[in-house]
């Protein structure tokens, strides 16, 4: 039986939750881009790993966006990436 520990072992789930905290507010757009970067997308999938990387380059230029926007962005991915799996 999986631990909650066990939970975020695969580099998908680390990234859907880092990208579900940001939603919930529980982090800031820092916390997220750099969560993300230390998790990295070597062991995505190749449609998981497209979209992490337009995510982070979309996201990366994206100030003065407003957060409806940036939410937008931050569901498309987690739909990528939880899905693409």
């Amino acid at each position: 039986m999986p631990t909650s520990g066990d939970a975020l072992d695969r580099p998908d789930d680390q990234i859907v939750s880092l990208l579900s905290h940001w939603l919930a507010r529980h982090i800031g757009d820092g916390e997220l881009r750099s969560g993300i970067v230390r998790v990295g997308t070597a062991d995505l999938e190749n449609e998981q790993a497209e979209a992490v990387n337009e995510f982070l380059t979309e996201f990366h230029v994206s100030s003065g966006t407003s957060r409806g926007e940036l939410e937008k962005l931050v569901r498309e991915t987690l739909e990528a990436v939880a899905l693409g799996g």
